[in-house]
């Protein structure tokens, strides 16, 4: 299955497991509480959703890399205690707790939350020592003898034997102990938690041009030669930085995350052509509406990857769009929460305090991912210059709230104009792909996209844009008309096998 499935699989296991009954017991007995097994190749996001699973879910989450322990970081140091056993006296050899069970203690007392996930990467790359303290901790829970705590699931990530030599095989009864799920490369998942995560849209376009090229791993006489969904991504934070820095990524800087020379010279080719496309189709004008028929006329004659890497380039800044109305919708929606509580009680200096300590909890607790963390900050930052300018102008009760009610209103008309300014974007985007390509696959593509994009989804659910709908409308009629004709070749077909056979 694809990792996006996969993510849903162990949430759906992981509220199983903490489902309670009416005296507060698990619903699933601890011992029936199968650990998860993710197996699949490098770099397709394994560790990465177990940090979404965990937030999403509310819960701790306590990752480690089992191949960075020895038996004893993971067992425990013995040391001696003296035992009386029918009146006489005993050596006793204990050990200390584990460092990995401290840690999920450690985590509990950090966060306050009791329940969460223990994940433990690469657990099937373990040395010959650590083997057998592996096998335990699957079949029985525990490290030495100390047990994984109760409302804590396991889950455990390796990869297959033909991507790394150091694989150990299970054994049929450490099989029949856990839930094991195998994991593929789907370069559409990806695609869209890439619009998510801001993937840079050089390698976006890149991609959508050289599927193939999203995950390869190879052998020659030189060694493995690989690109993986990692290597893209990591890619994709320095291109975002390089280009704020005004600098420029050559070859061997793209083969230090692509390790696959000939699709990182080819990316690397690509981007440059990416940059002159910015630069000869004048993205910013397109979508001010500002464009010549000389422009329109060299983009219809243009060879196919051209004109879909504009289209691209044109989704890429679009969904920088999406995303500035998305993130102010979130920002004004949070910073409503907190004065709909001031207009109630009158207590502006209690709502700050509020938003600190809500924001306090969440980041305690883990649940906030990069831009929520932004976003809470802002709020606080944002209730914190009420105060202040509050308490300068020496402002009562009813001045306080007239103030920030005209400063929440402020808010409201930024956030109007970054869904105007969104709006009036796509709408030139449409007149553009309408002039250069009519009513082609280039459009279907983009409309295509725009389905697809987490930026863009959010947008359009919320802003009209009526040759979105009509494209949209159309787009899914071909496809109804497509599935229709399917079905009817098959009808056709069994028909005429039954007239063979008669």
């Amino acid at each position: 299955m694809n990792i996006k499935r996969a993510k849903q699989e162990i949430k759906d296991t992981i509220e199983a497991y903490l489902e309670k009954d009416l005296y507060g017991a698990y619903k699933i007995p601890e011992i029936r509480q199968r650990p998860v097994l993710l197996m699949g190749p490098p770099g397709i996001g394994k560790t990465q959703i177990m940090e979404q699973i965990a937030r999403e879910c509310g819960i701790a989450l306590v990752s480690y890399t089992i191949t960075h322990h020895t038996r004893q970081s993971a067992v425990g140091l013995p040391f001696i205690r003296q035992k009386s056993y029918g009146g006489q006296e005993y050596s006793v050899t204990e050990y200390t707790m584990s460092e990995i069970i401290a840690s999920v203690y450690e985590k509990m007392e950090q966060t306050g939350l009791r329940e969460g996930i223990l994940f433990i990467d690469e657990i099937n790359c373990v040395s010959e020592t650590l083997a057998p303290t592996m096998l335990q901790f699957l079949q029985c829970k525990t490290f030495g003898n100390q047990k994984v705590p109760e409302g804590w699931t396991i889950v455990a990530a390796g990869n297959p034997p033909e991507y790394n030599r150091s694989v150990r095989e299970f054994d049929v009864v450490t099989l029949d102990r856990i839930r094991e799920i195998q994991v593929e490369e789907d370069y559409q998942v990806w695609k869209e938690y890439a619009y998510e995560a801001q993937v840079h849209p050089a390698i976006l376009s890149y991609l959508e041009l050289r599927r193939e090229y999203f995950y390869r791993i190879e052998t020659t006489v030189d060694g493995k030669m690989f690109a993986t969904a990692r290597g893209w991504e990591d890619l994709s934070e320095l291109l975002k930085v390089y280009e704020a820095l005004g600098k420029k990524v050559d070859r061997e800087v793209v083969r230090q995350y692509i390790r696959h020379w000939k699709i990182a010279k080819d990316f690397a080719n690509y981007v440059e052509l990416y940059r002159k496309y910015k630069e000869d189709y004048g993205l910013e004008q397109i979508l001010g509406g500002h464009y010549s028929k000389n422009t329109l006329e060299k983009l219809c004659y243009a060879p196919f990857d051209e004109r879909l890497s504009v289209v691209g380039m044109l989704l890429g800044r679009l969904n920088e769009l999406f995303r500035g109305y998305v993130e102010a919708d979130r920002y004004v929606t949070l910073l409503h929460t907190y004065l709909k509580g001031f207009i109630e009680d009158g207590d502006l200096k209690g709502a700050v305090q509020r938003a600190a300590q809500e924001y306090e909890r969440l980041r305690r607790e883990e649940r906030l991912d990069k831009a929520g963390g932004y976003i809470c900050r802002r709020v606080n930052d944002t209730l914190e210059a009420y105060r202040f300018r509050a308490a300068k102008d020496h402002l009562d009760k009813q001045g306080t709230e007239e103030m920030v009610r005209a400063a929440f209103q402020e808010e409201v008309k930024r956030r109007e104009a970054a869904a105007e300014e969104a709006g009036q974007a796509l709408s030139c985007a449409f007149d553009f792909l309408e002039d250069a390509f009519g009513d082609s696959q280039e459009m279907v593509a983009f409309v295509a996209e725009l389905n697809t994009g987490y930026y863009s989804v959010r947008y359009l659910k919320e802003n009209d844009c009526s040759k979105y709908y009509m494209y949209n409308k159309k787009l899914l009629f071909d496809e109804r008309r497509e599935e229709v004709l399917g079905q009817l070749d098959e009808v056709e077909a069994a028909l005429n096998t039954g007239i063979k056979e008669c």
